[in-house]
């Protein structure tokens, strides 16, 4: 445990500000305008003094009480190491009426005017259970190549959850002017109901819809999936179809022209090959997928 307060120091107070979430999967009876003041857990394989523990229930005595059915990060202290990685020091509080148990999660780190400092994905097993009504305090370290900025903000600070919003259709204007409501109802239904999302971080290509015209011009309709907190651009896309029988159909490389597709959203997308491009006949689509050639 990095000890982020010198022995004997009595101005110790709480430097960063609070962020809080409620999963919706924990949703309680409870009186929803009741304050709840999570009590002191300390990590049953931490090694503290008397000391410690008088630190840790001040700070987190200073703590504002949550309402049911929430876990909240409150910021105690930024500050960095010997190797100038960002040690930030929180408490973990769940008003939650079950014991939490956490998995990965994405952390941003923000200043007072909300500018991210460092974001990175942490292993909250390491956490432990945390019992009901309880606040954990731990550490979490952004490497000294993950920060933005070199001199870290006092106070007011933010450390939060970073939870992707729901995945969800954006339709570019071509399609917007061109599919029939009841089209883009189905489209809808399928990209942000029946389809599970992307992995975080992932951008993925899922076939959607192939017909060849009576001229041998292939038409295949994509769904380009963004599943990062990024906006991606798309100058160009080399693409390569493949039938049911795993066999090439065709190959070629589209001029996309700044193709954006927004964070966690899904773009459908149409790409015409040339018969003088095909290089199987009669293919069988009853089966098939494209993806980028990655040569």
């Amino acid at each position: 445990m990095f000890r982020f307060f010198k022995r004997g120091e009595q101005n110790i107070k709480k430097q960063g500000l609070d962020s809080t979430i409620e999963p919706g999967e924990r949703v309680t009876t409870e009186n929803q305008e009741a304050s709840i003041s999570p009590k002191l857990s300390l990590h049953p394989d931490w090694e503290t003094t008397e000391e410690d523990r008088y630190v840790y229930q001040f700070l987190n005595n200073s703590c504002t009480p949550l309402k049911p059915n929430q876990v909240s990060l409150s910021g105690a202290n930024l500050t960095k190491d010997e190797n100038g990685n960002a040690v930030v020091t929180a408490l973990v509080r769940t008003s939650l009426s079950t014991p939490l148990t956490l998995d990965v999660m994405k952390l941003v780190l923000m200043d007072s005017e909300k500018n991210i400092i460092a974001k990175k994905s942490f292993h909250f097993k390491e956490l432990g259970v945390i019992p009901p009504t309880s606040s954990r305090p731990w550490q979490f370290t952004f490497e000294k190549e993950s920060l933005k900025t070199k001199d870290l903000p006092k106070e007011n600070w933010t450390l939060a959850f970073q939870i992707a919003p729901p995945h969800k259709l954006d339709l570019d204007e071509t399609w917007e002017n061109n599919l029939s409501e009841n089209e883009k109802e189905s489209l809808k239904n399928l990209v942000e109901k029946e389809m599970t999302p992307p992995k975080d971080g992932e951008v993925n290509f899922q076939s959607l819809q192939a017909d060849q015209s009576k001229s041998g011009n292939l038409h295949i309709s994509l769904l380009l999936r963004n599943g990062t907190d990024q906006d991606v651009t798309f100058e160009q896309i080399p693409l390569i179809v493949e039938d049911a029988m795993g066999d090439q159909v065709a190959e070629g490389v589209f001029q996309t022209k700044d193709l954006l597709i927004k964070a966690y959203t899904t773009k459908p997308w149409t790409f015409i090959y040339p018969a003088s491009l095909i290089q199987k006949e009669n293919a069988d689509f009853s089966r098939w997928r494209a993806y980028p050639n990655q040569q």
